[in-house]
């Protein structure tokens, strides 16, 4: 063999192993780039649940407060209805 072939035969032999290498490296950047984002994709739902359940507490407390604040304009409208009737008693 010529060293002209010979030459060509390690040049293309090292630019495939030299493509295949770059190739895995690029591959393995990927990887933990994608594992890197995932986990911050994680971090932040986590986050997001966290908020939402705090919301969800925060909705049910109201809703006590609500319910309580009703209960005693029910029992103002009737203490009202009362003495109005009392007046009305009182003026005839």
């Amino acid at each position: 063999m010529e060293i002209t072939t010979i030459t060509a035969l390690v040049a293309a032999v090292s630019g495939v192993v030299l493509g295949w290498v770059t190739r895995t490296s690029a591959f393995k950047k990927d990887v933990a780039q994608e594992a890197g984002s995932g986990a911050a994709l994680r971090t932040d739902v986590e986050y997001i649940k966290h908020g939402v359940d705090d919301v969800r507490f925060e909705l049910k407390d109201q809703v006590r407060r609500f319910d309580a604040l009703t209960e005693r304009v029910t029992r103002v409208e009737e203490s009202t209805k009362q003495a109005h009737k009392r007046l009305d008693k009182i003026e005839e």
